[in-house]
């Protein structure tokens, strides 16, 4: 019998949620790895009985479908397939999965959402139909579409998701008045922020946290649910976006180590293009992030401080904001969170708590904007 086959603690799901949820487990698997391609994971059942699985590990490398199409063999014909992401239906750097499991033979194919790519849109469970493959669509749905926001939201709008993070004391600070801001929460937490890093094609900072902290903004340390370290060498380190509007930027700083990974928005600067930075001109934070999605980045942290911070929230560009809350008073000359100058009520931002966690002695509040007018 194999470890995954349905038991009674699942008997509260139908037997396709039971299987699209072992997918959802193994698309996870790649969530460090696969950018700019989305996360997706596939099981092969028949009869009851595990027979195929697979995710997708990096861009370039087969698809999800392909190793779970491998493993199943010869037995594929004739069984069902989940997939958590429409498959493929077009050449890339893999020959398109839809196509695969026509030829192996599948009977069924559930698919927990579609594909907005516009190279796939559809297309890839027409041809499955076209097969006489029975298709079924929409299940466990929101719990794959968490996997991809970013690229969902790309190709659906040409914008990338964006978290805004920020952290910040009991009264709403996040610096001293000297700029001083290490540490205000713990260890724990800070932790917490290699994952939002390590999840994101890129982090967007401004000049003046540059300034201030020298930060590298980078990934340096990754732990798996089982607390085990994660192989750094193995995830795509996320880009780091410097807005840099008067061309202030040290030579110096620390994020130039590395300059490979390094965007700057700002004047043109030989000495950056000779380090192989890459420059963008000055834009809005809107185009801004338009272009980016040229650079297919997906998925966008923000870790800046109060007035770039304050600028995204304003602008209605910010998808979900992370907040982390220590225990502690930096007082009142110490620098806010956030420096909007509202003169009603009516103008407050509102945000819906989407959840709640503990780390060490802090918390982190995950917020989603809400749409409620006040």
């Amino acid at each position: 019998m194999s470890e995954y086959a349905l038991n009674s603690k699942q008997n509260d799901l139908n037997e396709d949620q039971v299987w699209m949820q072992k997918a959802i487990e193994l698309a996870k698997l790649g969530q460090y790895s696969t950018r700019p391609n989305p996360n997706v994971g596939c099981v092969i059942v028949k009869d009851g009985q595990l027979i195929g699985q697979g995710f997708h590990p990096k861009a370039g490398q087969p698809h999800a479908e392909v190793f779970a199409m491998r493993e199943a063999g010869d037995l594929a014909r004739g069984a069902t397939a989940y997939v958590t992401l429409e498959p493929c239906a077009h050449f890339g750097r893999t020959p398109p999965c839809a196509k695969g499991l026509v030829e192996a033979g599948v009977e069924k194919v559930v698919v927990a959402c579609a594909d907005p790519n516009p190279l796939v849109a559809g297309k890839g469970i027409q041809i499955l139909k076209d097969a006489g493959i029975d298709v079924v669509t929409d299940v466990c749905t929101a719990q794959a579409e968490m996997q991809n926001k970013g690229f969902l939201k790309a190709m659906a709008t040409g914008m990338p998701y964006v978290r805004l993070k920020v952290a910040s004391s009991l009264d709403g600070r996040t610096a001293m008045a000297s700029g001083e801001s290490k540490w205000i929460t713990g260890a724990e937490s800070r932790q917490d922020v290699q994952h939002w890093r390590a999840i994101s094609g890129a982090v967007i900072t401004g000049i003046e946290t540059i300034l201030a902290d020298d930060p590298l903004l980078n990934v340096r340390a990754l732990y798996d649910v089982d607390l085990n370290p994660i192989n750094i060498e193995n995830i795509v380190q996320p880009k780091r976006i410097i807005l840099d509007r008067q061309g202030r930027l040290p030579l110096t700083a620390n994020i130039l180590k590395q300059p490979d990974s390094v965007m700057v928005m700002g004047p043109f600067r030989q000495e950056l293009a000779e380090l192989s930075v890459v420059q963008l001109e000055v834009q809005s934070l809107n185009d801004l992030l338009r272009t980016l999605t040229d650079f297919q980045i997906y998925d966008v942290l923000v870790e800046a401080g109060a007035t770039l911070s304050t600028a995204f929230l304003q602008e209605h560009l910010v998808d979900e904001l992370i907040s982390y809350v220590a225990p502690t008073f930096l007082g009142q000359s110490a620098r806010a969170m956030f420096n909007a100058e509202f003169d009603s009520m009516a103008q407050q931002l509102r945000f819906k708590l989407q959840d709640v966690h503990q780390f060490g002695d802090d918390i982190r509040l995950r917020l989603l904007p809400s749409q409620e007018s006040v």
